[in-house]
């Protein structure tokens, strides 16, 4: 099995989409993370779900757990609320990571291990110049335990 047959569409953003847009669109589709790509549709980065959180949960709830805790629920179901008026741009992480992208012969444990090493819970699928689509960490998993 290789890249080119586990990989499927996969939607993208860009620089420039709002962080609220991004955060629907993994609450709606269940995704793990999104393909963020150039104006010529290139993948520059995977941003993970778990960088928007980072930008919508208070910093001292993130320091401090225990602080989260005092919230009361009224206000802590609008903390994604925090994202209005920001960019995915604003979303990435500050030092650039490995770019999780291959190419679509590479074998289902090339792919494991890129996901492992950049910690990426997809990776984007290349044909050249085009965006084939991606891998994700579940349908990775499913074709390996064979569900």
């Amino acid at each position: 099995m290789r890249a080119r047959d586990l990989a499927v569409e996969f939607p993208a953003v860009t620089l420039d989409t709002p962080a609220l847009e991004a955060a629907r669109l993994l609450a709606e589709r269940d995704l793990p993370g999104l393909i963020l790509v150039d104006e010529d549709a290139r993948p520059l980065s995977i941003l993970p779900g778990t960088q928007v959180l980072r930008l919508a949960v208070p910093a001292y709830c993130q320091d401090d757990p225990a602080l989260a805790r005092v919230v009361d629920e009224a206000h802590a179901d609008r903390f994604l609320h925090r994202l209005g008026g920001k960019t995915v741009r604003e979303c990435l992480p500050e030092q650039p990571r490995e770019l999780p992208v291959t190419d679509p012969e590479a074998t289902v444990l090339e792919i494991a291990a890129l996901m492992a090493r950049t910690r990426s819970p997809l990776v984007a699928v290349m044909d050249e110049k085009r965006l084939i689509g991606a891998v994700t960490l579940q349908s990775l998993l499913d074709h390996a335990l064979g569900v």
